[in-house]
């Protein structure tokens, strides 16, 4: 490396490189590809400076993501947006590693050049939104201003510092392996809601209100055919000096629903009536005679937790949800061709306590084989056995199910990971589990889709669907941990990469769904770089590719030669 590109490069990094008066971005003025940029490419326009409470950064890296592909196709009716797109364009990318360059006079003390930062996207101020990507300019820039909506929102101050010496692709996709990771350190609760509102509905016959007689709830509703059991709980109420209700009121959203008794009916009529966070506690004193349809979408979305028991303890229902994978056990990740379905499936074979068994399926065998070849020999390091299997290899969808049951050694599985976001998907998973098994529905379907699910198996044999969505910044700080303490290998996520040149064709890569693992768009390199997969990078620049790992997988040595050659 010449003496000239060593110092670009350490001036790079130190944000000690001359400032250009220009800025160059990617606008999206409505729905539709044909309003992404101006005439098809990027638009220059002056540098803005920031304000006295404001930063200046530059964008090092940013990943893109399918939900910048949603934004594209609905525009301003996307529940994100809140302007006028063709006056005010949104510049999106959330998915964003970012240094300060120039720091406001007022944030001098806490803040200088070089300072390097990853964000958590979804910041609020005064409850209204203002995600970085949406309604603030994003990482398909090479520069943007953060001003105090970042700095100082509802949840704090939404940047999150990294280290100096962080890749800038490893730490931008800490993003979006916080919403993988939040999925399995979620905490559910294992008692009524403090201070909340209960449903208890159905028969009752029999019951008894176990660990639940220590819950304070702040209201209880009675809809009970059992008298029986209704003045047992009038009784704990008024001793704990427990609102009482008697009936449902139409209107009141719930944060525990107790069905008890077995009525399909019953179960459909009420779940609609469960609130943000809420539980839904299934008491099955017999079989329910057919499944039960259920909206998988706010299950995702929502954070609804679905449990049970055939007990007559309706606590019972309520112990702690495990949400880590099973130490040794069977886990099945379904859509694991995907970017974040390799994330979840790099998660199960990296972080301790993994699974004995990991079955990875996707619907083509073309999607599936970078997928092998990339984990195949990761998975026999760690002594994990692995099966990858692809729904066109079978003559049809009950064969194909019958080699997954076979896969778990008949015994089902203990952790679900449904990235598929189909409704058959979510049937399959509830058709192959184990006794105690968890289905994760990280799968983002839309509120309002219906599935129906034998619920048996949850008051039966432990069974608990479980649901997440985004991210917190304590989820952000945690996996850039997870990173820095060479935890888990986001890099290894990356299928392709390019120059801002380079954000349209990799948002059609990521809408057509041309690459398993994530698009990186590098906004600031000094020479053109067109959308690259690794695959492909020994023609185009050799001496990066031959910093790929054994596994042909990007890594902070590429990235570093990426910048010697680029800048």
């Amino acid at each position: 490396m010449s003496e000239s590109t060593a110092a670009r490069v350490q001036q790079y990094r130190a944000a000690a490189a001359p400032i250009p008066a220009q800025n160059r971005l990617w606008p999206l003025y409505g729905a539709g590809w044909e309003n992404l940029g101006k005439q098809g490419g990027a638009l220059d326009v002056p540098l803005p400076t920031p304000a006295a409470e404001e930063l200046l950064v530059r964008h090092d890296a940013v990943g893109i993501c399918f939900s910048d592909i949603k934004v594209i196709r609905a525009g301003e009716n996307h529940p994100r947006i809140h302007r006028k797109m063709k006056q005010d364009p949104v510049v999106l990318g959330h998915e964003v590693a970012l240094t300060v360059m120039e720091v406001g006079e007022k944030l001098r003390g806490s803040y200088k050049p070089g300072d390097r930062f990853i964000v958590q996207a979804d910041i609020y101020l005064g409850g209204k939104p203002y995600a970085y990507g949406y309604e603030i300019q994003g990482g398909f820039s090479q520069y943007s201003i953060v001003d105090w909506r970042v700095l100082a929102g509802d949840h704090g101050n939404y940047l999150v510092p990294v280290a100096a010496d962080d890749g800038y692709a490893e730490v931008a996709l800490c993003e979006p392996w916080a919403c993988v990771e939040a999925s399995y350190t979620v905490a559910y609760r294992t008692q009524w809601q403090e201070g909340g509102v209960v449903w208890l509905v159905g028969s009752g016959a029999g019951m008894e209100l176990g660990k639940a007689a220590n819950w304070r709830p702040r209201k209880a509703v009675l809809d009970l055919t059992d008298a029986a059991f209704a003045e047992q709980v009038r009784a704990w109420a008024a001793s704990a000096d427990i609102e009482v209700q008697e009936r449902d009121d139409g209107g009141t959203r719930y944060d525990d629903i107790v069905v008890l008794g077995g009525d399909a009916a019953l179960c459909e009529r009420v779940f609609p009536r469960l609130a943000n966070g809420a539980i839904f506690n299934l008491v099955l004193d017999k079989a329910l005679d057919r499944p039960v349809a259920v909206d998988i979408g706010r299950m995702h979305y929502d954070h609804l937790l679905v449990a049970g028991t055939a007990s007559n303890d309706l606590s019972a229902a309520y112990p702690p949800v495990r949400t880590q994978l099973k130490a040794g056990g069977r886990c099945w990740i379904l859509g694991a061709a995907g970017p974040m379905g390799q994330m979840h499936l790099l998660r199960a074979l990296s972080m301790p306590g993994r699974p004995g068994k990991v079955v990875a399926s996707n619907l083509h065998a073309a999607r599936m084989a970078p997928v092998r070849r990339q984990f195949e020999r990761q998975a026999a390091e760690f002594g994990v056995e692995i099966a990858f299997l692809s729904r066109d290899q079978f003559a049809d969808d009950a064969t194909f199910l019958a080699q997954k049951w076979a896969e778990s050694g008949d015994a089902g599985y203990d952790d679900v990971v449904i990235m598929a976001p189909t409704p058959d998907a979510v049937q399959q998973a509830a058709a192959v589990v184990a006794d105690n098994a968890v289905v994760n529905v990280f799968a983002g379907l839309a509120r309002g889709t219906m599935v129906a699910l034998d619920l048996n198996p949850v008051a039966q044999r432990g069974l608990r669907f479980t649901g997440t969505s985004g991210s917190s910044i304590d989820d952000l700080r945690h996996m850039r941990d997870l990173v820095e303490s060479q935890q888990l290998p986001t890099n290894h996520s990356v299928a392709a990469i390019a120059g801002l040149e380079g954000v349209a064709d990799g948002l059609h890569a990521v809408a057509d769904g041309r690459f398993a693992g994530k698009v990186v768009i590098y906004p600031n390199l000094g020479k053109p770089l067109p959308l690259t997969p690794l695959a492909e990078l020994n023609q185009i620049l050799p001496t990066v590719a031959a910093q790929l790992d054994a596994d042909g997988m990007w890594t902070r040595a590429a990235e570093d030669e990426l910048l010697r050659v680029m800048l």
